[in-house]
């Protein structure tokens, strides 16, 4: 199927997808300008516990995995940028596999608990939906597996058609990153406005879908109090709380090692030379900073949301 959407492109055959993706000395700033797609068998482990620094919204059997490993968005603060040694994208096109392995994950979970599974965090399936139709295929994988599978789709996205071609499931959470517009245009590169992506996110959950959405991460601008309260208010103009599976809330955090990369990478970026704090092998804002913008949107969203469905990080 994605030989055929992209007939006159030129097809290189490699033996292993990491001869390209994991060589040394890429310059990624460039390559993000003009990404190869790369199609890939997934070997090896397949899905791996959530990592510390996310979310797991009280499951006791938190995994991730990734089915497609980068982002054609291209955020000024991406973890990703650290993480991997190239812009370019790759698609592991033996999906079916991975189904193989959450399906023997689930059945060494406790009959009385669920497997929580993201499948979107090392990149954004639903901004990719139309090429590789993934975050379909999971659906209706996930709806095979209720109730003891419970996934969660992270995106910046506003593919309002998707959810038009849907049926809701409860057991697949939709996760609408949110951030002020002056942080989208400075820092979210090429990603939908915030006013399109609240748009997205309200029909959704309109439409019976389950709807989270992560002010994770907070990012510093100046007035970053005002940003950040003109946003709520203009979420919960337009969509209602009560419509809500819940919402995240947590500010920058990086690992020492993805900030170092990034840092050689971007050498001119306000992101990543910002001056963090490192604690526990892990940078973000210092504390006083911190503690003030995480409890400033936490109190804040506490006058449209009971406490129980506010996540802090």
């Amino acid at each position: 199927m994605l030989l055929e959407r992209y007939q006159g492109a030129q097809v290189i055959e490699i033996d292993s997808y990491k001869e390209v993706f994991c060589r040394s000395r890429q310059n990624c700033t460039l390559q993000h300008r003009t990404q190869k797609l790369i199609l890939a068998k997934k070997d090896g482990k397949m899905l791996y516990e959530g990592s510390v620094v996310c979310q797991s919204f009280g499951n006791a059997f938190f995994y991730y995995t990734s089915c497609m490993m980068n982002c054609i968005y291209d955020c000024a603060y991406c973890y990703l940028k650290g993480m991997y040694p190239s812009a370019n994208l790759v698609i592991f096109v033996n999906l079916e596999d991975i189904f193989e392995n959450v399906e023997q994950k689930i059945r060494q979970v406790p009959h009385n608990q669920m497997l929580y599974l993201c499948v979107s965090y090392d990149t954004d399936l639903l901004a990719f939906e139309q090429v590789i139709g993934y975050a379909d295929a999971w659906s209706r994988f996930a709806a095979g597996c209720a109730p003891r599978l419970k996934i969660e789709i992270r995106t910046k996205c506003a593919n309002r058609h998707f959810f038009e071609s849907q049926e809701p499931l409860s057991n697949v959470i939709y996760a609408f990153t949110l951030s002020p517009q002056a942080v989208v245009e400075r820092f979210e590169h090429d990603t939908p406005s915030l006013t399109e992506r609240i748009a997205c996110a309200a029909y959704a959950a309109g439409a019976g879908f389950a709807v989270r959405l992560c002010f994770d991460p907070m990012i510093y601008v100046p007035e970053w109090q005002r940003h950040y309260q003109e946003m709520l208010e203009q979420v919960f103009a337009a969509i209602a709380p009560e419509k809500l599976v819940d919402v995240s809330v947590g500010s920058f955090r990086i690992s020492q090692d993805y900030l170092k990369k990034m840092r050689k990478q971007q050498p001119n970026s306000a992101a990543a030379w910002f001056p963090y704090e490192m604690e526990h092998g892990y940078y973000h804002y210092p504390k006083a900073l911190m503690l003030q913008m995480e409890q400033f949107l936490v109190r804040r969203l506490g006058e449209y949301l009971p406490q129980e469905r506010i996540f802090l990080w």
